[in-house]
């Protein structure tokens, strides 16, 4: 369900009526601008490349610095059973990286546990990555009332709403020049621009 907007909101914008589109019709594309736009927005969460369960203690192995301590709530999504759900974290582990900077060697936790009561499980990398979320510190949380993100949302479910509607899913322009990549790699970039500062610039490098 839609978390940034409402079915309410996207029809006053496209000037449609509910007899035309229901709420169930328009959710689905606002589903469709919030996946494209949430995922690379700042927010507590790390990408799961790898888990393992060794007595109880479930392993989870993250892309990049996870910033998860001992005692949080962290929500893991896209894992599968029986590593899905919301749990305590028991332990950070840390990664050692050497770095040339002043002979420094910088610290950087990559692991985590969790409890939970099942069989062994051999280590298995998880593609595509899973999710694991500090709770409450998701991108649909912090920014449900962003004005900027809220506006890219609306932008991008006007985008996919006339790609639908167009014959082919070929747009035309003011000038009824037909504008075939409108859902290619501009989709995004048509707004950077209101997202410049909320942004996680580490995830458009992954």
């Amino acid at each position: 369900m839609p978390s940034i907007i409402t079915a309410s909101q996207l029809r006053a914008v496209l000037g449609v009526s509910s007899s035309l589109y229901n709420d169930a019709y328009l959710d689905g594309i606002i589903d469709t601008a919030e996946g494209v736009i949430l995922p690379l927005l700042t927010a507590h969460e790390a990408a799961i490349q790898g888990v393992e369960l060794v007595g109880n203690v479930a392993y989870f192995y993250t892309v990049r610095p996870h910033g998860f301590v001992e005692g949080q709530t962290v929500v893991i999504n896209n894992v599968g059973a029986p590593f899905d759900g919301s749990r305590l974290v028991t332990d950070e582990i840390a990664t050692f990286y050497t770095v040339n900077r002043m002979g420094f060697n910088l610290v950087y936790s990559q692991v985590f546990t969790q409890s939970i009561t099942n069989a062994d499980i051999e280590r298995r990398p998880i593609i595509p990555t899973g999710r694991a979320t500090l709770a409450g510190k998701d991108a649909a949380t912090i920014y449900a009332n962003n004005q900027n993100v809220e506006s890219a949302v609306l932008v991008v479910a006007v985008e996919v709403f006339q790609s639908r509607m167009a014959p082919g899913g070929q747009i035309e322009g003011v000038d009824f020049t037909a504008t075939p990549y409108r859902m290619g790699r501009s989709l995004f970039s048509r707004v950077q621009g209101l997202l410049g500062n909320v942004v996680d610039v580490e995830s458009l490098c992954q």
